[in-house]
C-alpha cells in the first residue's frame, strides 16, 4: 500500500513538472501552480494602459505632482520641437508655468501598442493620440518598479500625412536649416 502511494505521489509530481514546463513560456508560480507569461503580459498591459491613461488625465487636469509621478528620476522627455530633449528636471522647469496657469494639454489615446523584453521588466509602446494638434504619436519606454510601471522615456511626435510632406518641409526649412547647421558643427 505504501509503495502504491509513493508511486502515485511521484507520478503526480512528474506530471505537474511536465505540465508546467511544456513550453518555454510557462513556469511554476510561488504556490506551485502553472503560471504562463501570457497571463503576466496581459496583467502588465492592463497596468501600463492604466498608467498611460492616468498620466494623460493628470496632464489634462493640470496636476503637476501626479503627472510627474509617472516618470522615473532619470526620465527623458522628447517633444515635437527639435530643441525639446529634456531630462526630467529640465522638463519640469519647462512645464511648470503651463501647469500653474492650468494651460496644459489633453491627449487621448486612439490606438496603442505595447511590447515587452524577455524579463517583462521593460516595456515600450507607441500610440496615436487625439490632441489639439490633431493626431500625434506618443512613444516611449517604461520600466517596472515593484508593482508600478514608470516612464523612463517619452517621445511626442506630430504626424504628417505623406501627401503634405512637401508643404510642411517648405514651412519648417528655414528654422530647421539653422538647427541642422548648428548641431552639425557640434557633432
Amino acid at each position: 500500500m505504501i509503495t502504491t502511494v509513493k508511486i502515485f505521489f511521484i507520478t503526480g509530481l512528474i506530471i505537474l513538472f511536465f505540465a508546467c514546463n511544456q513550453n518555454n513560456n510557462e513556469r511554476l508560480s510561488d504556490n506551485g501552480n502553472c503560471k504562463t507569461d501570457s497571463i503576466d503580459i496581459a496583467n502588465y498591459k492592463k497596468q501600463i494602459i492604466v498608467t498611460l491613461d492616468s498620466f494623460n488625465i493628470a496632464a489634462a487636469k493640470a496636476d503637476f505632482e501626479k503627472y510627474f509621478s509617472y516618470f522615473t528620476d532619470d526620465a527623458v522627455f522628447i517633444g515635437t520641437d527639435a530643441a525639446e530633449n529634456w531630462n526630467i528636471e529640465n522638463y519640469k522647469v519647462w512645464a511648470k508655468p503651463y501647469f500653474d496657469k492650468r494651460k496644459t494639454w489633453e491627449f487621448k489615446s486612439i490606438e496603442r501598442h505595447i511590447y515587452f523584453d524577455e524579463t517583462r521588466n521593460t516595456a515600450w509602446f507607441d500610440e496615436l493620440l487625439n490632441t489639439k494638434m490633431k493626431i500625434c504619436r506618443g512613444s516611449g519606454v517604461l520600466i517596472r518598479r515593484g508593482k508600478e510601471w514608470k516612464i523612463r522615456q517619452y517621445v511626442l511626435s506630430m504626424t504628417i500625412p505623406n501627401s503634405c510632406t512637401d508643404t510642411v518641409i517648405k514651412i519648417k526649412a528655414t528654422i530647421e536649416n539653422e538647427i541642422i547647421n548648428e548641431r552639425s558643427k557640434k557633432h
